[in-house]
C-alpha cells in the first residue's frame, strides 16, 4: 500500500484505507481513523497476514491522526511499534498521557481507547498487531515502552523477519505454528524473558544471532560465548537453535567472513594482499585463511584472482603488461 504521490496525500486516509481492506482483508479493517490538522497523510506500508495477526513494516513521509473512538472489534488487538528511524508520538486525551518513542525503541499498547498519533518526516518501523487474549492480561491499559535492542525484542523481529521472508512457502499448519510462536516471542518482550526450552523459539533466536554476527563480523571477541551473553542465553542454547539449520554458530560465522573476503578479492579496485585479509576477517594468519578459503570454494585465493583475470576483455593499448604474462597474485601462498 502506497499513499506518497502529491496527488493522493490530500486523501490520503481514504485511498490507504480501500487499500487496506482491499489486499488485507475485511477480518482485519482498520479502526476509525481521522486526520489532524491539513497536514498531508504519505506514507508506505508491506504487510503480511497470518490468520488474525499481522507483520507489517511501515514508511512514513507525513503522518498525523487519530481514532475516533471505542467499539470497534480491531480494539482487541495489541500493536507493537519498533521504531528504526524518526519518532512517533502517541496521545491519550482521556488519559492526559503521551508517549515519545524515538528510533531505538518499542512501544507495545492495547488499541483500546481514542488515541492520536503523528510521526516525524521519513519514520521508519515494524509494527505487529496481535489478538489481545493473551497479551493484554501482560500488559492492561497501560503501554509497554522499551529499548530495541534487548534480547526479547531482537528475537521478536528476527523471527518477523523469518516469517515474512518464507510466508508464502508455509503449509496451513505452518501458518498456524508462525502466528503462535509470534505470540510466544511477544510474551517474551512484555514480560522480559525468553523461554529457551520451547523448540519452535529456534529460529528466532538463531536469526537474532546471526544478525549480531553480521554487523560484528570484524569484531576479535565474536565468538559463540560472546553471543550467548549478548542474548542472555546459554552457550547450549544457542548452539541448539543453530542445529536445526545443520551449521554451527562457528561454521557460520566462519563462512560469513570467507564470503566478505571473496567479494573483496573480486574487486577491481584496490585488492586486498592476503596477509591484510587474513588480519582484518580474523584468521589466525594467512595460511590459515588460505587453507578455509580453498575448503569453502576449491581454490586459494590466489587462484581466484587470477580466474577473474583471465576473463576476456578490451585489449590494452600503449605500455603495460607484456603479452602473455599473469598478473602476479597479492601474497605468495601455499595450499
Amino acid at each position: 500500500m502506497d499513499v506518497t504521490a502529491p496527488s493522493t496525500a490530500r486523501d490520503g486516509f481514504d485511498v490507504f484505507r480501500r487499500e487496506w481492506e482491499g489486499q488485507v482483508g475485511e477480518a482485519l479493517p482498520l479502526p476509525p481513523l481521522e486526520p489532524l490538522g491539513s497536514g498531508d497523510f504519505r506514507v508506505t506500508v508491506r504487510a503480511s497476514k497470518m490468520h488474525d495477526a499481522v507483520i507489517a513494516d511501515l514508511q512514513g513521509e507525513s503522518l498525523a491522526g487519530g481514532t475516533r473512538g471505542a467499539g470497534h472489534h480491531l480494539d482487541d488487538r495489541v500493536l507493537v511499534h519498533v521504531v528504526r528511524r524518526g519518532e512517533w508520538r502517541f496521545v491519550r486525551p482521556r488519559e492526559r498521557g503521551e508517549f515519545a518513542v524515538p528510533a531505538g525503541q518499542f512501544i507495545a499498547r492495547h488499541n483500546g481507547p481514542p488515541v492520536r498519533f503523528e510521526m516525524e518526516p521519513r519514520t521508519t518501523a515494524k509494527v505487529l498487531i496481535l489478538p489481545a487474549a493473551q497479551l493484554r492480561p501482560l500488559i492492561g491499559d497501560r503501554p509497554v515502552v522499551g529499548p530495541a535492542d534487548s534480547t526479547e525484542v531482537r528475537l521478536l523481529m528476527g523471527y518477523a523477519g523469518l516469517v515474512d521472508a518464507s510466508l508464502n512457502d508455509l503449509t496451513p499448519a505452518g501458518l498456524q505454528a508462525a502466528r503462535n510462536s509470534l505470540i510466544e516471542l511477544t510474551k517474551g518482550v512484555l514480560t522480559q524473558g525468553f523461554d529457551d526450552h520451547e523448540p519452535w523459539l529456534a529460529p528466532a533466536l538463531a536469526e537474532a544471532a546471526k544478525g549480531i554476527v553480521d554487523s560484528r563480523l570484524t569484531d576479535p571477541e565474536l565468538s559463540p560465548s560472546a553471543l550467548a551473553r549478548e542474548l542472555n542465553v546459554s552457550v547450549r542454547t544457542l548452539h541448539r537453535a543453530f542445529a536445526a539449520a545443520e551449521e554451527s554458530v562457528s561454521a557460520y560465522i566462519r563462512r560469513r567472513r570467507l564470503e566478505q573476503a571473496r567479494l573483496e578479492l573480486a574487486s577491481p579496485l584496490g585488492r586486498p594482499s592476503i596477509s591484510e585479509l587474513a588480519a582484518r576477517w580474523r584468521f589466525a594468519d594467512s595460511s590459515h585463511f588460505v587453507r578455509a578459503f580453498k575448503k569453502r570454494y576449491g581454490q586459494t585465493p590466489s587462484q581466484f584472482v587470477r580466474s577473474r583475470s583471465t576473463v576476456p576483455g578490451p585489449r590494452p593499448t600503449g605500455s603495460g603488461t607484456a603479452p602473455g604474462r599473469r598478473p602476479t597474485a597479492p601474497d605468495a601462498e601455499r595450499s
